[in-house]
């Protein structure tokens, strides 16, 4: 009995010893590597110090070189905490109330009393107030940055300097320990809230965004600002320089002895956008005659976007160096959303979606085909009608395509997507780019809806399309898409077939000349070589023509005296319970020799003829103003916000007259029967007053509202 007693307490006495021994090796290995450079620092001596300066952002430049995010130099006072109280403390061992002991887990260390807020008040603050630079700051903010960082990252206290305030700084600055002074960068978008969605906006860095080795390479360090959305999300990586690192010999008082050695923070890329900064002014200004709106401009011959204008819009300024919570709480809750891109955002097109059908068509040779309008369609319980027998119970008789596109009958293109078939109708537009994302460098793009397609089929198994499903499709209903989208397949109709993927990125450049990105054109696909002829797109483009520039078509209001433009109108259903459409027209022009394609989305808006003309008219006519040596005026843009209000009319802008009177006729976007409709946008959106009101003349619809004076539209 007595040796395995014995050994029981033999056992527990080793344990108790190499418990000991552990415990013994981890504080040592705690203070000689771990807080080895904490200790350091603390015997009396000179030293060094390394400070991690971030890279300056790249540039962000429109095509013709403007800047639209660029970098102004800002001089900065920040505090190093954990210098300015270890100074304090060596000036102050005798104050009472700096230092205490207590036990924690068994030793005893001693805890810091003495708050560092009135460290700073007491040792640095009355110093700034002798030279007149003292100002206010949050007590509350710095004494957390301590907690959170310690000596690590800097506290910015004053980053607002004048040059002579830069100057009476530098005099005293080797007299305040842990007080720092040096010039940055600042991101600045000079044009305000010109291509805001384009842009996007940046975030502060975190204490997350710290590397693990940061603390052991560097005594301060500073991170570089987060690119939050738009160019300055996707291109974030590209646009951040090459950091840079200053060692700097300090003597045991903190006062700074020297410079041992700056390797200096370098640029990143210059990237060139294709954006046209005064296209892009002329599509904002324009769209802020209605509420919430969308517009893109396109050259057809390269696919370069030279206007993506979305309102409302919002100040990428206000998030330098942050934004006030305020401020961001009053974007969030205007419920017309002025984060959103609706560029790149999906909406119900409606009868611009007629014009992918007849492609659609003519890869099947269809484009030569003639059909019948009847009033309407039916399919089983459901009716697909066209807005001449919804206005005035009539037809249109036997069309052909040009006909059919000028007076955008619902029954032709219905006719020609069901004799095709469905697996067509999907090919064709995937083809043409819609139900995936065009690949042009925002986040968020969305891909659209195409019924039948892979995407719709992984999410409706076992379901196939019906003809009725084909009808809606043909002309836009239960289907999405997006301006960007719409703009790029009118692109592929003006230039003759050449489906170009969508370029927002021009060029970017590194600052050693390296091109990272190529200025070079991508063609997706070229019709003539997947079955249309070039005679069936011109029947197409005839059509478009005919929509704005003969009687009878439903895009006159877009039409100029001086130069004739190709357009589709489309006024999609979005609530039946509603009653709520979105406008929309797709244009382009000049029609002999095209070279600018046009998208312009209104939501809520009653009419594509009435809303969406007058807007696509000024935008065309600003284009070719421009081409004829004129100088678009390009300024600071301010916020926008919106409103929510129904959009029945928008009157010619700048007052220029209509050339002869227009026929009041058109789709409305409530054709269809017996339909379940996608939700689009959110309808439970804050109302918002608008900053400027839109014009209106809710007195005649070419498009939308039925005009019960109005009188049947006569066969050409």
């Amino acid at each position: 009995m007595t040796e395995p007693r014995f050994r029981f307490r033999l056992y527990v006495l080793t344990s108790c010893v190499m418990v000991g021994f552990g415990a013994l090796l981890s504080r040592l290995h705690d203070f000689q590597i771990n807080r080895r450079e904490e200790f350091l620092k603390q015997v009396p001596g000179n030293r060094t110090v390394t400070i991690r300066e971030p890279g300056i952002r790249g540039e962000i430049i429109d095509r013709n070189g403007i800047a639209l995010a660029t970098n102004t130099r800002e001089y900065e006072v920040s505090f190093n905490l954990q210098e300015i109280y270890a100074a304090y403390r060596r000036q102050h061992l005798d104050d009472p109330k700096l230092d205490r002991l207590t036990t924690e887990g068994g030793m005893m260390r001693k805890r810091t009393e003495k708050d560092i807020v009135s460290v700073v008040n007491q040792f640095i603050i009355p110093r700034l107030v002798e030279k007149k630079l003292a100002k206010n700051y949050n007590a509350g903010a710095l004494r957390a940055h301590f907690l959170t960082h310690g000596g690590l990252v800097p506290f910015s206290y004053r980053a607002d300097l004048t040059y002579d305030e830069f100057a009476r700084f530098a005099e005293m600055n080797l007299e305040l320990p842990g007080v720092y002074l040096d010039s940055k960068p600042e991101r600045v978008y000079p044009y305000g809230t010109l291509a805001s969605h384009v842009l996007g906006y940046l975030k502060q860095w975190e204490k997350g965004d710290i590397p693990e080795d940061a603390r052991r390479r560097f005594d301060h360090y500073i991170g570089e600002d987060k690119g939050q959305a738009g160019i300055e999300s996707t291109m974030d990586q590209i646009l951040r320089g090459p950091e840079g690192e200053k060692k700097m010999l300090k003597n045991e008082k903190g006062g700074i002895m020297g410079l041992l050695g700056y390797t200096r923070p370098a640029a990143g890329a210059k990237i060139e956008l294709t954006l046209d900064a005064r296209v892009q002014y002329l599509a904002e200004t324009t769209l802020r005659h209605v509420g919430r709106a969308a517009c893109v401009v396109m050259e057809v011959d390269t696919g370069e976007v030279l206007a993506m204008a979305s309102v409302p819009d919002y100040n990428p300024n206000l998030f330098i160096p942050s934004i006030e919570p305020k401020q961001f709480n009053a974007y969030n809750t205007n419920r017309s959303h002025p984060f959103n891109n609706r560029c790149i955002s999906a909406y119900t097109p409606g009868s611009t979606f007629k014009i992918g059908t007849a492609l659609s068509g003519a890869v099947k040779g269809m484009a030569t085909r003639v059909f019948s309008c009847d009033g309407y369609v039916a399919y089983g319980n459901a009716k697909v009608g066209c807005w001449i027998w919804n206005q005035h119970k009539g037809n249109h008789g036997s069309e052909t395509l040009p006909i059919a596109i000028k007076q955008s009958c619902n029954p032709y293109f219905n006719k020609v997507a069901n004799t095709i078939g469905a697996k067509a109708m999907v090919d064709g537009f995937t083809m043409l780019g819609f139900g995936k994302p065009t690949g042009v460098p925002l986040p968020g793009e969305s891909p659209g809806v195409i019924l039948g397609n892979r995407a719709w089929r992984a999410s409706h198994a076992g379901r196939s399309l019906t003809p009725h499903d084909i009808a809606l499709f043909s002309i836009g209903q239960s289907v999405t898409a997006t301006p960007l989208q719409l703009c790029a397949m009118v692109s592929t109709v003006a230039n003759g077939g050449k489906y170009y993927q969508p370029r927002l990125v021009k060029k970017a450049t590194a600052v050693d000349g390296t091109v990272l990105i190529p200025d070079k054109p991508k063609l997706e696909v070229d019709l003539l070589k997947e079955g249309v002829k070039d005679s069936d797109l011109e029947l197409i483009r005839q059509g478009m023509r005919m929509a704005v520039n003969e009687p009878g078509g439903t895009a006159g209001r877009a039409k100029l005296p001086d130069i004739q433009i190709a357009a589709k109108t489309g006024t999609a259903q979005v609530s039946l319970a509603l009653k709520t459409h979105n406008s929309w027209m797709i244009a382009f022009a000049p029609f002999e020799k095209p070279k600018y394609a046009i998208c312009v989305l209104v939501e809520d808006g009653k009419s594509g003829g009435k809303v969406c003309g007058p807007l696509v008219q000024h935008i065309i006519r600003g284009l070719i103003a421009r081409d004829n040596g004129m100088k678009l005026t390009l300024q600071p843009q301010t916020e926008y916000g919106g409103h929510r209000d129904p959009i029945e009319e928008v009157a010619p802008l700048e007052n220029l007259p209509a050339t002869e009177p227009i026929a009041d006729a058109g789709e409305t976007g409530d054709e269809v029967e017996s339909t379940t409709l996608p939700p689009i946008s959110p309808e439970t959106e804050n109302d918002k007053p608008p900053v400027a009101a839109p014009t209106l003349t809710p007195e005649v619809d070419d498009e939308g509202t039925v005009i019960p004076r109005a009188k049947p539209v006569e066969n050409p």
